[in-house]
């Protein structure tokens, strides 16, 4: 089955104060948690590691190396 691009993760370049859609979608996958994260709800990632995540507290532990 075919899917269309609602159901696809977009593909994002990550800088420091925004993202670039690369391949459009309507979300992205959180790095560690596994969670879908809708595009218009993505408020962390890193320019660095090039992920998307799913909250403040995940952020800060994985950029701290905690997971």
């Amino acid at each position: 089955m075919l899917m269309n691009s609602s159901e696809k993760p977009a593909k994002l370049y990550y800088g420091p104060s925004a993202f670039r859609v690369l391949r459009p979608g309507q979300h992205v996958i959180c790095a560690v948690s596994g969670d879908v994260i809708p595009l218009e709800e993505l408020r962390y990632w890193s320019a660095v590691h090039q992920e998307a995540y799913a909250s403040a507290e995940i952020a800060t532990n994985r950029l701290l190396g905690r997971v």
